[in-house]
């Protein structure tokens, strides 16, 4: 079943550069709205999980980490390009000879500079709205990215690597299932299982930086 699921693999990398190939700016756009969806589940998680912070209950982090989940069914299934998953499908290509890596280093490159600039749209439009601009709604939010920033630099590294071993293992291990119900549970599960061990997701930092800056900006 490995076998069957990494020859999927394989050709969603062919898919994704093939998407490439015929319009990077669409290619770009799909990254764009995968780093959008995040930011769903990072708004999602921080609102749910500040109703906990503020009643300075352990549950904070674990409904935000469940509410998380959100994001990677919206990727999945609404479509779009993230780059940690990007890294899974094009290194496994490019080590199996089928892709190069020169190819592969623009992919990631697009991809990941898609996924900053879909980060600051979303965090303008939440600006926009007004959710948080109230202090009592927000201090979750600012208390996990103020945690994040005084964290060194090898630490953030080390959790980062942690972190996408798990996503990557998000988007492969459903690969062999039958049935939505099974996927969507082993994807928010692994999605849950990195949200609350304290891990470091790229992607949904620049979510969470981004958003902090617009709040910080309303004081």
């Amino acid at each position: 079943m490995e076998k069957d699921a990494l020859i999927l693999v394989e050709q969603l990398a062919f898919k994704k550069q093939k998407s490439y190939m015929q319009s990077p700016f669409r290619y770009l756009l799909r990254a764009m709205l995968a780093s959008m969806f995040i930011g769903f589940g990072v708004i999602v998680a921080f609102k749910t999980g500040n109703f906990f912070f503020m009643e300075h209950s352990p549950l904070a982090y674990p409904i935000g980490a469940l509410t998380f989940g959100a994001a990677i069914i919206l990727i999945v299934y609404g479509g779009g390009d993230l780059f940690t998953g990007n890294t899974f499908y094009f290194s496994y290509t490019a080590f199996r000879k089928k892709l190069g890596w020169l190819e592969v280093l623009k992919l990631w490159l697009l991809s990941y500079a898609g996924n900053i600039i879909g980060a600051c749209f979303f965090a303008f439009f939440i600006f926009q709205t007004g959710l948080f601009s109230d202090p009592s709604t927000n201090s979750f939010l600012l208390t996990v990215a103020n945690n994040k920033v005084h964290l060194s630099t090898s630490e953030l590294f080390f959790r980062g690597i942690l972190c996408n071993w798990l996503v990557c293992l998000a988007f492969f291990i459903p690969m062999r299932l039958e049935g939505d119900g099974a996927k969507l549970f082993t994807m928010m599960l692994f999605v849950f299982c990195f949200f609350i061990s304290g891990y470091e997701h790229s992607i949904a930092n620049m979510c969470t930086f981004s958003g902090c800056l617009c709040l910080k900006s309303t004081r």
